[in-house]
């Protein structure tokens, strides 16, 4: 049908729709209805060339012409004024448009080119009863509406009704010769050869029979044919490639009436069914959805009245645009509904599907090769524009399930990986596996990609493998450190078996080569197993940093196992301690039970045996890992062994004291050195505090009662030992504190009481209770019974480590 090529013309748009409708002034509306209500009319433009575009979607909506798709025809009629076109229609398709009163003269009765649907005839068949040529009213010059109308007809029309006088048959001058020579050239000018219906109605037939008339009829439209100038392409072509030619002969109405419509009635069979192939509409090539039809119609009439030479060269492109995306709709609503990429498309979304790209490619080539058979007769470079956009619609459509079956081939490439890796690894050093079952692995997923590829697109899959490469990474990277942690903790068991008891040992001995004994089997077993270590750690290809991270790793863990020993043993050292002091004064020098006859120097041996316990202490007293020098050893024994033979008040030994100390000298210079605070919180403290100094200068009452305040805090920090408290944690020292902080207050308050009301003694009593205090404490003795005093006064608690 030429009519809806039009519609598709390229450069049109929406926005030219809305301009048409704009431009489609004045719109006139002439709608009524005489007959059933299956049968309604309209007026689709008027005698002036103004296209009634409320008209027609009102027309369209009534008689749902839109639901119809394909399935409908259109039939126009043409003809000399008054020659009872719209009685034919009337009779023929149980239409009601206005007829000629006869009574009244003969005038113009259709002006313009009305529209209305066919009663009862399938398919859906629209007819327009168009304006009768050679009329008065528009004058002999003015056929510029009849060729635009003709034009019109033509190209939304699948038959054309040619309503002619049988006289006018055999005569040179004939009313209907001009009417064809406008209807020969228009269509030349419309596209490439299509064949219209031309349905020649011999209106008041006479005696003459049909068989007779046809041949005459045949003779007179081929001599106007041959006369009628054609363009250079279709110089040669007959008459038979642009139209379908049929004649019927029907009698007079007026006359003949009921035999007229007996003849009707026999003509109207020809309409049923008139699109099916061999029907009448014939070529339906050109053919658009009804949906479509009124914007066909309102831009075909548009072009028309913008070119009245009727030079249309954009149809066959309009016509193309079109069809052409009519075509590649209906492919791809072919493909959505296609069983066989139904099934695949399910079958990817669960598994690998072998041949998934050879099974694809075929079923778009399937739908492709039938877009170009279809299209193969509309112009080229639409139907290839056309094509390029249905490709892609395709692929889209497509892409999810191309990459499903990514996803599938990713992940199985991936669990396979997995598993030779762990079998290549037994049998390899890891490095060379890991490299091997990547190359390996990323070829087998390269092939697994080109077995989906598409034929119809170039998807590039890199992006697919670098996230399978950055899996492989992943994994490579976890199997690498459960690898190294296992040797690692092959290693720190090896060097924790190599350490514990030989420590163990050189401690329970606690001479002065025990420290230097234990570096020394430190460093020898350390390094022995590191080098075995840094051989077994080659095999991973690690860089150097994670090498030294790793082998710094085992040189802690292994101080580490000597400083847990170290503190273990240290842990019952009173037992030890107690243990040699018992072996020494019980044995002679010969490890001989020791038998007393009462000329035993007991001084001597208590102070051996005691200076032998004494040497456990200093070796369990500190960790010595670093070559250093210390004076622990000494500081025990002036404070356990020699305070008997030095002088001066118990109040001087008490505060030289390095036992009443938490921690050693050392230790303890560090701490100090680290008291105070920063020098820039040194100065925001004396700025932001100037106005509260001020005030103490004002109130020297407000500086006695911090200095005993100071005082107080001062003697309560010594007594609790606050720092050696919370030494050991927050949370602990808290718990200490609170158990003895009311004790100590207490104790201060009476001591201060007690000094309050005791005399000053002399001198010579103050030493006296000193020693007293000394004898009591196990730090001097003179007799077997302070031995025993002096076993069961040690105490001891765990020094913290240099």
């Amino acid at each position: 049908m030429a009519s809806q090529g039009l519609c598709g013309m390229d450069g049109f748009s929406i926005a030219h729709l809305d301009n048409l409708y704009l431009k489609s002034i004045p719109v006139f509306f002439f709608f009524r209805k005489e007959m059933d209500e299956d049968c309604c009319s309209t007026q689709l433009i008027d005698g002036d060339g103004a296209f009634n575009v409320a008209g027609i979607k009102h027309f369209i909506k009534t008689v749902k012409l839109a639901e119809c798709g394909l399935s409908y025809a259109v039939v126009s009629i043409m003809g000399p004024q008054s020659s009872g076109k719209s009685t034919l229609l009337n009779h023929l398709f149980g239409t009601n448009f206005r007829e000629m009163d006869a009574f009244r003269g003969r005038s113009q009765t259709t002006k313009g080119i009305w529209l209305a649907r066919c009663a009862d005839i399938e398919p859906c068949t629209i007819v327009m009863d168009l304006e009768g040529t050679d009329g008065r009213e528009r004058g002999e010059d003015d056929t510029t509406f009849e060729k635009q109308s003709a034009l019109f007809a033509l190209a939304v029309s699948d038959i054309v009704l040619i309503n002619m006088w049988c006289h006018d048959i055999g005569r040179e001058q004939a009313a209907n010769k001009p009417l064809l020579k406008t209807v020969f050239q228009v269509m030349m000018r419309l596209f490439s050869p299509r064949k219209t219906t031309l349905l020649f109605v011999i209106r008041d037939k006479t005696k003459t029979p049909l068989e007779s008339l046809e041949p005459i009829l045949r003779e007179d439209i081929q001599k106007i044919w041959d006369n009628v100038p054609k363009p250079q392409a279709h110089k040669e072509t007959a008459l038979s490639e642009f139209f379908n030619v049929q004649v019927v002969a029907l009698s007079s109405y007026e006359e003949k009436e009921e035999q007229f419509k007996e003849q009707v009635a026999s003509l109207r069979q020809k309409f049923y069914h008139s699109i099916a192939p061999g029907g009448l509409a014939g070529d339906r090539r050109g053919v658009i959805p009804a949906s479509g039809f009124s914007f066909s119609a309102l831009q075909i009439w548009e072009v028309i009245k913008e070119n009245k030479d009727l030079d249309l060269p954009a149809h066959k492109v309009m016509v193309a645009t079109v069809r052409c995306e009519e075509i590649a709709n209906e492919k791809l609503a072919f493909i959505n509904a296609d069983e066989e990429w139904l099934q695949l498309e399910k079958a990817v979304q669960h598994d690998l599907v072998p041949g998934f790209g050879k099974k694809l490619s075929a079923i778009l080539d399937k739908c492709l090769s039938g877009y170009d058979m279809e299209v193969i007769y509309f112009d080229e470079s639409v139907r290839t524009s056309k094509r390029q956009e249905l490709e892609t619609k395709l692929l889209q459509l497509v892409n999810p399930a191309y990459q499903s079956m990514l996803g599938h081939i990713r992940e199985k490439t991936l669990n396979d990986f997995k598993e030779a890796l762990d079998k290549a690894i037994e049998r390899e050093g890891f490095a060379v596996a890991v490299d091997d079952c990547t190359q390996s692995f990323l070829l087998k997923f390269d092939k697994g990609c080109e077995d989906a590829a598409i034929e119809q697109a170039r998807w590039d899959p890199s992006k697919v493998r670098e996230k399978l490469r950055r899996d492989i990474d992943v994994y490579v990277t976890s199997v690498r450190a459960a690898k190294l942690s296992e040797l690692t903790t092959l290693y720190e068991g090896q060097l924790n078996r190599a350490l514990s008891e030989p420590v163990e040992a050189l401690l329970d001995a606690a001479s002065d080569d025990t420290w230097p004994a234990i570096r020394e089997l430190l460093q020898r077993e350390t390094k022995s197993a590191i080098s075995r270590f840094s051989s077994t750690l080659l095999a991973f290809d690690l860089d150097q940093a994670t090498v030294d991270k790793m082998i710094l790793q085992v040189e802690e863990y292994a101080k580490s196992v000597v400083e847990s020993k170290a503190k273990e043993e240290a842990g019952r050292v009173l037992i030890r301690m107690k243990d040699r002091f018992s072996t020494l004064f019980s044995h002679d020098v010969d490890s001989m039970p020791r038998i007393w006859t009462g000329k035993e120097d007991i001084k001597a041996i208590t102070k051996t045996a005691r200076s032998a316990s004494l040497k456990l202490m200093s070796v369990m007293t500190v960790i010595r890992l670093d070559d250093k020098n210390d004076k622990i050893e000494n500081a025990l024994s002036v404070s356990l062994m020699d305070a008997s033979d030095s002088g001066g008040s118990s109040r001087s030994i008490q505060i030289l004291d390095p036992l009443a100390s938490s921690s050693w000298e050392e230790e303890a210079n560090k701490r100090n050195n680290s008291m105070l605070p920063p020098p820039w919180a040194i100065v925001a403290i004396l700025i932001l505090g100037f106005n509260e100094f001020m005030i103490l200068l004002r109130n020297p009452l407000y500086l006695v009662v911090i200095f005993v305040i100071f005082l107080v805090g001062k003697a309560l920090w010594v007594q609790l030992d606050i720092s050696g408290v919370f030494s050991n944690g927050a949370l602990p020292g808290l718990l200490s504190l609170s158990t003895r902080f009311l004790p100590t207050v207490m104790n201060i308050l009476k001591r201060l009481a007690d000094e309050g009301q005791r005399p000053a003694a002399p001198e010579h009593n103050r030493n006296q209770e000193l020693e007293t205090k000394r004898f009591r404490n196990g730090t001097h003795s003179n007799s077997s019974s302070n031995i025993t005093s002096s076993e069961s006064g040690i105490e001891y608690s765990s020094p913290p480590t240099q």
